[in-house]
Formats: C-alpha cells, sequence, structure tokens
C-alpha cells in the first residue's frame, strides 16, 4: 500500500518524537535482586577503633588511626598483587606495629592487644536490624563478603544478637586474596548459585564500590562517612549515607 504524503509526514513526525525521548524509557527492567554481599562495615561501625586508638593514645591517635588504616589496605593489596597472603587479624597487627614504629610510638603489648582485640567487640549501625528485618520479610538472601575473618564477622554479629540473619560468611580467606580481586566478589556468586545481576553488593568504601561494580554486580555505596566518589571511571548504582538506599534499590521492582 502507498503512503500519500499526510501520512508520510505523520510518520515522519512520530519518528522524531521517538527519537527525542530519554534513553531510560526503552532501558530493560531493573533484573530481581534476589540477595546481598555486604562488605562487613556496611553491618558494623568502625568508629570505636577510631575512638579506642585515640584514648590510648591521646596525642597522637588520631595519626595512628589514620596511618594504622592506611597501611591496612596498602598491605591487604600489596600482598594479593604480589600472591603473599595472610588472614586480615595478622595485617591489621602488620599494620599497626608499622604505624606506631613510623610515629616514633612506644605500643606496649597489652595496647597492641587491646587495639587488635576491639576488631572482635564492633556493634551494628543503629539502622541494620530493621532494614534486615525488610530484607527477611522479602526472601532476600544475605551474605558478608568481606577482607575480615570469619571469625571477626561471626564474633561482631553475635554482639548484636544478628548471627543468624546471614546464609554465609564469606572471607577472602577462603580464596586467599583481598578485595578488590574479582576473586574475592566470585565467593557471592560460588555460595548464592545466582547470576552477578541478581545479588546486590553493599560497599562501605568507594574503592571497594568500584571493585563490585567493576566486576559486574549491581552495587549500592552505602557511604556513612560522607566521603568523595573515587576517580576510579564507575558510578554505583545508588549511594546514600544510610541503608535506606540500600533497602529501595533491592525491593523498588
Amino acid at each position: 500500500m502507498l503512503l500519500n504524503r499526510r501520512q508520510l509526514i505523520k510518520l515522519a513526525a512520530a519518528s522524531v518524537a521517538i527519537s527525542s525521548l530519554p534513553r531510560s524509557v526503552f532501558a530493560q527492567k531493573k533484573p530481581k535482586i534476589k540477595a546481598i554481599g555486604f562488605d562487613g562495615f556496611v553491618i558494623f561501625d568502625p568508629r570505636p577503633i577510631f575512638g579506642l586508638t585515640k584514648k590510648l593514645f591521646p596525642e597522637k591517635g588520631d595519626a595512628l588511626a589514620q596511618l594504622w588504616f592506611a597501611k591496612i589496605f596498602g598491605y591487604s593489596w600489596l600482598r594479593t598483587v604480589g600472591a603473599h597472603y595472610k588472614s586480615f587479624d595478622a595485617v591489621i597487627e602488620d599494620a599497626l606495629v608499622f604505624s606506631a614504629e613510623s610515629l616514633k610510638l612506644v605500643l606496649p603489648l597489652e595496647k597492641q592487644k587491646e587495639l587488635i582485640s576491639i576488631w572482635f567487640k564492633l556493634e551494628i549501625w543503629p539502622d541494620i536490624k530493621p532494614a534486615l528485618q525488610q530484607f527477611k520479610n522479602n526472601n532476600i538472601r544475605l551474605a558478608f563478603v568481606s577482607n575480615l575473618t570469619e571469625e571477626m564477622m561471626r564474633a561482631n554479629t553475635r554482639n548484636s544478637g544478628i548471627e543468624s540473619a546471614f546464609e554465609f560468611y564469606l572471607s577472602t580467606d577462603s580464596v586467599q586474596a583481598y578485595k578488590p580481586s574479582p576473586l574475592a566478589y566470585q565467593m557471592g556468586i560460588d555460595a548464592f548459585r545466582l547470576p552477578k545481576e541478581n545479588i546486590a553488593f553493599a560497599a562501605f568504601g568507594g574503592w571497594d564500590a568500584a571493585g563490585a561494580k567493576w566486576f559486574g554486580y549491581p552495587t549500592v555505596w552505602v557511604n556513612r562517612l560522607e566521603t568523595p566518589l573515587e576517580k576510579l571511571d564507575f558510578k554505583p548504582d545508588g549511594m546514600g549515607k544510610g541503608i535506606d538506599q540500600l533497602v529501595n534499590f533491592v525491593l523498588t521492582p
């Protein structure tokens, strides 16, 4: 059937209108999230570690804490790249000793033990329990995917009575590689036996959000410390200071 001039004009106008629509109109529906992998510090509040450091070393506590955490990350990444893995509790101890020596601080054994033991005595953030209940009500499976040891994770969940909320306690000890190694993020897929698009990842650090997004997880950055977005050529699927952003992302169709 031949089209007359008026019909051709209408078709052309419709084509222009469609092409001007935002690309999101044609985007595929978000895959259903069936499980979540959590970094440990999305759940556990690390601020008491900084507080104890300040208490034990009033004059240089802030400097010690900052250097300590920087060396923890540095050592974990170096050991992964160099294929010389050590468990996380050993890494934090090595980093603490180095940091104290760098700042010329005397670190008696009792203070060293106290600073290490606080990692096993952390409480959860205040918004966690209501969120876990919402996930449970919606049959969302939960796991840790963390650099922390399993012993650390279980000790800290027991502190707040949430140990049974998590199906898996996936520590990088299992794969001998720290995040952001793909081997670490792969633990979630292997444990849940789900495609990565059905597993959301909740990151505490911006670098971890980048690693999870690079790996292919739908990623929400729970940016509790409100730090700037890392310049690592990525954008998380969701971002907010509290856990509510993750709840909305996971439970909104």
